[in-house]
């Protein structure tokens, strides 16, 4: 699949703070996500059918998007969700190496049910901003690493436009619990399914949660309208997206 990794996509007229709309997409069911294996960045590990189907899915899905660019994780299973759709709207995907899965390090490649007896385990669950994987990295460097280049992104983009990055389950848990303002211990209260999208609308002095784990069908209406990029929250409650 064609990767416009190292490319600089914008001119330096679209480099001032956006207000655009990112869509995140977990990757399809992997090999190992259905055996029970942590994979993290170990290579070949691609879509089993299962995955295969919700990829095949996501260009009708997201046919009322007007996608300005395609983000996407060096690994695999992450290029293999987005082929059908960027080729579809004929873009190339750009990778960006920050996205890229947490470095599970000598936990790559065991099982789950084997992990979940470690003392380690624990302190994932319950204090997640305390764990470093041995031989690996830290979780509080993983939101590092992903909410910077997620807002880096996102300067990028000129006010209305939406982008898509297709990136992991944990980076993208990670995302949103920066974006929802909660500390990093809280978030494996998010729940992000395979092939799952959330959306985000970065403004300029908060971001906007407007979706979390939607796994149903067309998500156009998940895009906020035009001319809607105030900072401001609603006082006493949205009117909706058709209003």
């Amino acid at each position: 699949m064609p990767v416009g990794a190292g490319r600089a996509p914008f001119s330096a007229a679209t480099t001032l703070a956006g207000v655009a709309t990112l869509i995140l997409l977990r990757h399809a069911r992997s090999a190992a996500n259905g055996s029970g294996i942590l994979a993290g960045r170990s290579a070949g590990v691609g879509l089993d059918e299962t995955g295969r189907g919700q990829a095949a899915g996501l260009a009708e899905r997201l046919s009322g998007v007007p996608l300005r660019e395609v983000v996407v994780s060096p690994l695999q299973r992450c290029q293999e969700t987005v082929a059908g759709l960027v080729a579809q709207r004929e873009l190339s995907p750009v990778v960006e190496p920050d996205l890229v899965e947490v470095d599970y390090g000598r936990w790559t490649g065991r099982k789950i049910s084997e992990l979940t007896e470690e003392p380690l385990w624990r302190v994932v669950q319950q204090h997640p901003s305390a764990a470093v994987f041995p031989d690996g990295e830290g979780l509080a460097q993983v939101q590092a690493r992903a909410v910077a280049a997620v807002r880096a992104w996102d300067r990028k983009l000129a006010d209305e436009e939406v982008w898509l990055a297709c990136t992991h389950g944990d980076v993208i848990k990670a995302v949103l619990a920066d974006a929802l303002g909660m500390h990093l211990d809280a978030f494996q209260r998010i729940v992000v399914d395979p092939c799952s999208v959330s959306v985000v609308r970065y403004t300029r002095t908060r971001p906007f949660v407007v979706k979390v784990n939607d796994t149903g069908g067309d998500v156009s209406a998940l895009v906020p309208p035009k001319a809607s990029g105030a900072s401001d929250a609603v006082v006493g409650g949205s009117t909706g997206a058709s209003a």
